[in-house]
């Protein structure tokens, strides 16, 4: 994220003192593994949400969003629907450096610390069950929300999107079952794939397995201190869909796993428009291999 967001962060977890935000942190840990909401709650709940999830999704939707910029071109306006403290805003505005940012979350306490970085932008303290129809814009983008929109949320947000959906979910069976559930939606209402499948034909993904994908995040010092943790960094693992109103060029697969790589071969899962598919590179293949070498979780295949 942004040096001078992070900077900020750190001021308000000072603040609070640091065996309180570990307990909070610990709440909101314990909250997202079981599925449930997790609420701001005290001035602690919402400065260990600012330390430990908000720098997750915004690594998230920035890879996400990756993908829509690359396919799709800039576009003029963001609406951010359950927007929380702004990780998700924060990520379009580094793609989108010129749209309009509107943001509609619930919780005033995430809404005042995401008015602190994102100033400019329109922001409207809703809950989403109760907006009849929300405001169009080019891109519309979900992040960690879904479940807060009831059962069928698809129609609501496709009818919102003049140029782009995204939809992003925590990287576990349950968020991918809700991505999976969107998506067949999304593209029975005429939604053209942008990411991250590489066709439009049904999911090939068989239980108990599921498709999701990984982006690093640094942990502050401040973050190890609550987790415990040595590592200077974490993987969040999430599960997504892009689609838009166009269509765009589809890579021919897309990278669902770790390469495996050994002495001379590297070994690649691949999701493609005639189902998984697992590819075997050697050495002996040359520029195959060198890309392949280059390849990783979650991209659009190699050349």
């Amino acid at each position: 994220m942004p040096a001078a967001v992070r900077r900020r962060i750190e001021e308000r977890a000072e603040a609070v003192g640091f065996p309180a935000l570990k307990r909070a942190a610990a709440e909101i840990s314990a909250a997202y593994r079981e599925g449930r909401p997790v609420h701001a709650g005290s001035p602690a709940h919402t400065a260990a949400y600012l330390v430990t999830r908000m720098p997750a999704t915004y690594a998230a939707a920035y890879a996400a969003l990756r993908e829509v910029r690359e396919r799709v071109g800039a576009v003029k306006s963001v609406l951010d629907i359950g927007a929380g403290t702004g990780g998700a805003s924060l990520a379009a505005r580094a793609w989108f450096p010129d749209a309009a940012l509107t943001l509609i979350e619930r919780d005033p306490k995430r809404v005042e610390a995401a008015r602190e970085w994102l100033p400019e932008a329109a922001v409207a303290i809703e809950d989403l069950n109760r907006i009849g129809v929300l405001p169009p814009h080019d891109l519309v983008l979900a992040a960690y929300s879904l479940g807060e929109m009831g059962r069928f949320p698809a129609a609501r947000l496709w009818l919102a999107a003049r140029v782009a959906l995204v939809a992003i979910e925590p990287g576990t069976p349950r968020g991918f079952a809700l991505i999976r559930g969107l998506r067949q939606e999304l593209l029975g209402a005429g939604a053209r794939m942008i990411a991250p499948c590489p066709a439009e034909t049904p999911c090939p993904m068989a239980e108990p397995d599921w498709c999701h994908f990984a982006a690093r995040v640094e942990r502050s010092s401040l973050h190890r201190r609550i987790k415990e943790a040595e590592l200077g960094y974490e993987d969040e693992k999430f599960s997504y869909i892009a689609v838009g109103r166009e269509p765009v060029a589809l890579p021919a697969w897309r990278i669902i796993r770790h390469p495996q790589h050994r002495p001379g071969l590297i070994a690649i899962e691949t999701c493609t428009a005639a189902g998984l598919r697992s590819e075997r590179v050697s050495r002996r293949d040359g520029e195959r291999f060198r890309a392949a070498r280059k390849a990783a979780w979650g991209d659009g295949g190699i050349s």
